[in-house]
């Protein structure tokens, strides 16, 4: 039986998104021990090397060569957004103690991946959705708020970097969604990951972080490594040749779950019922919006947002 190109791209999506799930709990592990600088020159060096074998035995990187100068352009406006999209994205869950809660708050990020799918790349919503949308931002900022009243002590330690990540990595997307035809996944995967190693590298240089560590965090950062600059940017990337960027931002804002579950079984923490209760809420949205697109095939003008 023919698979739709919709079911791949789901299919795609959830692989990249329980992919990144297992970033968030080794990543954790592996920054309790060493420093971030430390940290990026392994991982994206594990990272850049699964994803090199993989593009030669694709033999992906033959084409480079057609590659119009307005590529390599894009290329290095990707290469510096992805940098620092994966620096604040790792300062959160280095910064946040339980990375589900990171996850959860991370819940945000769709929103600017969907505000710029709607001003940019012209794609609709139809008010079910739009509501379960506002109902995930809501379960994400009942999670990360402190219950303080001051600006500056509202929310807690950590959640500013979530949202710069979350904005460069919307930015990103977009940029990606316009020309993914035109530049395969694997070279995306690779130019993020080069990118991402050659600034580690000047940063271990900066801070004269030595470049030895202890097997322990070694282990933690081959196995998400391996996982994470590897499988789930290649997945993800390849779902957007399938299904629309706002549908890949909604699938990916389920990793919470995941990312709670295996924070419990690594770590043996879980959040506090307040962060289950936002939580749940986000869940709420997530099915509202699949019941408004289920039921919804074909947006009218008059429902459109």
């Amino acid at each position: 039986m023919k698979v739709s190109a919709n079911l791949k791209g789901v299919f795609l999506a959830f692989v990249s998104v329980i992919a990144v799930s297992n970033v968030y709990i080794f990543s954790k592990a592996a920054l309790m021990e060493v420093s971030l600088p430390q940290f990026g020159v392994y991982w994206f060096a594990i990272g850049l090397t699964w994803i090199f074998f993989y593009g030669c035995t694709q033999k992906t990187y033959r084409s480079i060569k057609q590659f119009a100068k307005r590529n390599l352009g894009i290329l290095l406006i990707l290469g510096i957004i992805e940098v620092a999209g994966s620096y604040f994205f790792f300062k959160a869950i280095h910064t946040i103690s339980n990375p589900a809660i990171t996850s959860f708050i991370g819940n945000i990020s769709p929103v600017f991946v969907i505000s710029l799918g709607f001003f940019l790349l012209k794609e609709r919503f139809n008010r079910k959705e739009f509501i379960g949308m506002v109902l995930a931002v809501m379960g994400a900022f009942i999670i990360s708020y402190k219950g303080n009243t001051s600006i500056d002590d509202m929310f807690i330690d950590g959640t500013q970097y979530v949202l710069y990540s979350g904005v460069f990595s919307a930015v990103s997307s977009v940029i990606i969604k316009k020309n993914i035809r035109n530049i395969n996944p694997i070279i995306l995967t690779t130019n993020r990951s080069f990118f991402l190693l050659i600034f580690s590298i000047i940063a271990l240089l900066y801070t004269e972080d030595p470049l030895a560590i202890s097997f322990k965090p070694l282990l933690n950062i081959f196995i998400g490594a391996s996982l994470g600059p590897f499988l789930t940017v290649i997945a993800g990337y390849l779902a957007l040749q399938y299904i629309p960027l706002s549908q890949k931002a909604i699938i990916n804002s389920t990793k919470g779950l995941f990312v709670l579950f295996g924070a419990y079984l690594y770590f043996g923490q879980f959040p506090e019922t307040i962060a289950l209760i936002g939580g749940l809420i986000t869940i709420l949205g997530l099915l509202l919006i699949a019941f408004g697109k289920s039921k919804l095939p074909k947006f009218r003008k008059d429902q459109d947002f």
